[in-house]
Order: structure tokens, then sequence, then C-alpha cells
């Protein structure tokens, strides 16, 4: 096997254009999202800078879903068009070489030529960690939400039940959403305690810009006893971003990833989903 440092320096075998997916965990605390920016401080800019360094060409990627700055992701799932061979552990080992260490490839799956990362997927999923405390939180800071109030739990699991299926989400939706539809189908909202974390599970076929945290924001809001269950149902039905409470922090938000049809067998957890509370 070739050591982290030897698969950089592994010699091309053929020119390919191979279209691979890749999955990649990350810490968003250092990062202004995924999507390639100018100044070249995004995760995609690091990624694309890493795998340009392993190979000796510039290479694009895609990715199943953009995070905003601070956001965190477990299985963000990219593609990208080889342009050499190399074995898929080489490219897990040869990428991580060159990057952060808040960064890093943990699986890579050759895949046909119509695979897409972003379009072939049926739906992506979200976890929230929140931490219910009377003092802030030091080491999980930028890791994990923060409330200092108790929350009710059968409140915000009757709150988020009103809201599960197809509906407008505009009310949940940023100013600056490109989406075309504010139509989303969300399919899961699963809300457990662990000790003095909640997790706040979503899954939907796609969620709009901010949508998860201004959802958090409501069932926060609801379990803290501002309002009650059903004020989340007269939100929805309003569709107006007013109406709802503030966006919650990033912090605590991670990209789970993206649901593909299982004949892909693309991976869905990474070690990084049994660290989470």
């Amino acid at each position: 096997m070739l050591s982290e440092q030897t698969a950089g320096d592994a010699p091309d075998i053929s020119v390919s254009t191979t279209r691979l997916a890749l999955g990649v965990a990350y810490s968003g605390q250092a990062y202004e999202g995924w999507q390639s920016q100018p100044h070249g401080r995004t995760v995609q800019d690091r990624l694309e800078l890493a795998l340009a360094a392993f190979v000796g060409t510039p290479v694009r990627t895609v990715c199943a879903g953009r995070t905003d700055t601070g956001v965190h992701a477990c299985n963000q799932v990219v593609h990208l068009d080889a342009p050499v061979h190399r074995e898929p552990f080489s490219w897990v080992r040869g990428t991580n070489r060159y990057l952060d260490a808040d960064i890093a490839v943990q699986w890579c799956k050759p895949m046909g030529a119509d695979f897409h990362a972003r379009n072939s997927a049926r739906s992506r999923r979200y976890c929230y960690v929140l931490l219910e405390s009377a003092v802030r939180p030091a080491l999980e800071a930028g890791r994990c939400g923060w409330v200092f109030r108790p929350l009710d739990g059968q409140a915000m699991r009757e709150a988020a039940a009103l809201v599960v299926g197809e509906h407008d989400f505009s009310a949940f939706r940023a100013a600056q959403c490109q989406a075309h539809s504010p139509v989303k189908h969300l399919r899961v909202v699963h809300i457990t305690q662990h000790g003095q974390y909640w997790r706040f599970e979503f899954e939907a076929n796609a969620f709009l810009h901010h949508m998860v945290r201004n959802l958090m924001g409501c069932l926060v809001a609801v379990g803290t006893g501002q309002y009650p269950p059903t004020w989340l149902a007269q939100v929805l039905a309003s569709r107006s971003r007013e109406q709802a409470a503030p966006t919650f922090s990033a912090s605590g938000l991670y990209f789970l990833g993206p649901q593909y049809d299982a004949h892909l067998d693309i991976p869905t957890r990474t070690p990084a989903m049994d660290w989470l509370p």
C-alpha cells in the first residue's frame, strides 16, 4: 500500500476521463462556505487545489449540496472527471496529503459518465446539533448551536410534524435563495435528545437557502415556550419570511449527505456521523 506521502507521487498509468465520486468531510468554521470564490477561502477552492497538486493539472468538482459559511459536512458528495488514472485509494490518500487538517476525502468510487453529484441525488439530509445549557459551549464552540433555556421536546416534535410533506416553504427561504421553486418535499424531521444535546435530523428532496436554519429558529422558539406548536403551521401557511423566527446559528449544522438510487452503491455513512451526538 502506498503511504500518504508517496501516493501523491504515483506515476500516471494512462490519460482518462473517468468520472469519479468522492465523499468529503469538513469542518466549516474556517471557510466561507462550499462554493468557489475569488478569495479562495472556500472548501471547493481548497479541495480543487489539493486535487490539482495531486494530479498535476487543474480539476473541477461539482457538489451534491452547497453549504454556507460555518456549516459542516460529514459526507459531501462531489464528482469530477479524472484527467489521469489512479486507484480509488490513491485519490483518497493522495488528495488528503494536500488538504488542510479540517477537510478530508473519505472515499472514492468510479462512476458512469451519466452520474451527477447534484442531479442524480434523490434527497439530501442535514443534522443540527444543539446544546441546551445555562453555560455556553467551549470545546464544542463552532460545532453546535446553543440555547440556555430548557426545551420541550414534545412541543417541538408536534410542531415539526406540521411542516412535514410537500409545501411552499417561502417562509423559511433566505432572500438570496436562487431556487426556481419554493415548493419542496420535507420527508423527515426527527428530534432526539442525548443528555444535554439535541439532534434534529432533516431529509428532503432539496432544501432552500437557509431553510434548515430558519426551521431551527422556529422549532427553538416553540421549544422554549415562545409559541405553541400550531404557530409553525401558521408561519408555513403565511409564506412570509417576516412571520418566522430569526435564522439560527450555522455552527451546529451538518450536511449528512445526499441519497442516491441503491444501484449506484454510494456510501451513506462516514466515521464523523458516529462522532456526532
